[in-house]
């Protein structure tokens, strides 16, 4: 087991499954204390469970990254269990592909209640754990289209960009006390969240031809990257964004 995240602890949300299980297990390899969270906290008990038996240290909890009334508990309980936090991975979200026209105003609100105001709880009721603890690393998954604008859901593309903008205000807001935060911008990842591009040769093949590096992006791609914004190594990182994209948004 190595150990650059060695005595740290680290909450993930959206942990249940893909990127977020995925970050969960390699953080606990690298010797962090993982606090898996989801709704489906099913699920996440299960990798836990996997993770402790295999030698590591994890737990589960029910999250539901929109009730501020469950950030309160997990991240009390997460400080009570563990003594401190270090690290938090705002990794929960969804999708949609519907165009702004086609949207409805439940569908937008639903997206940004998930994706942004899930970021903005998480981060709140971290911050003063955080401070005790004498700082730590939020890191916020955003996403390319938070950045450039597509042909695909304008609800999805607001509420990433407004998690790049809310990272940079508390990037600059916590920086005296040690409180890193920065947003991580995936391209096209190989997950559930765009299989349906992805399940036909055809289809795959047209994403593909837009990414200069000529491939979809896997999970341990963009996990790198968010293991390194978690780890010392980043310490003087704060306010950025780092684009795991095969080049798509340089173009």
């Amino acid at each position: 087991m190595s150990s650059r995240l060695k005595n740290k602890v680290a909450i993930i949300t959206g942990a249940a499954k893909g990127q977020g299980e995925f970050e969960a297990r390699l953080f606990a390899s690298e010797g962090a204390t993982v606090v898996l969270c989801d709704i489906d906290v099913e699920a996440c008990g299960k990798t836990a469970e996997e993770i402790s038996s295999s030698g590591g240290s994890a737990v589960s909890m029910t999250l539901d990254v929109t009730s501020e009334p469950n950030w309160i508990g997990v991240v009390e309980q997460t400080v009570e269990f563990f003594g401190k936090l270090d690290i938090l991975v705002n990794n929960a979200g969804i999708y949609s592909r519907v165009p702004i026209e086609n949207a409805s105003v439940e569908e937008f609100d639903h997206i940004l209640e998930v994706n942004l105001r899930g970021v903005f709880l998480g981060t709140k009721h971290a911050i003063p754990a955080m401070r005790t603890s004498g700082g730590g690393s939020i890191i916020n998954i955003s996403s390319t289209a938070g950045i450039v604008g597509n042909v695909g859901s304008g609800a999805y593309g607001a509420s990433k960009g407004g998690v790049r903008s809310f990272t940079k205000y508390t990037a600059i807001q916590h920086a005296s006390e040690g409180i890193r935060a920065n947003s991580v911008h995936p391209g096209p990842i190989d997950t559930d969240m765009i299989s349906d591009n992805l399940s036909t040769a055809e289809g795959r093949k047209s994403t593909e031809s837009r990414i200069p590096m000529g491939r979809v992006g896997s999970i341990e791609d963009v996990a790198m990257g968010v293991l390194f914004l978690a780890t010392d190594e980043s310490s003087y990182m704060t306010g950025s964004e780092l684009v795991i994209d095969g080049g798509m948004t340089a173009q």
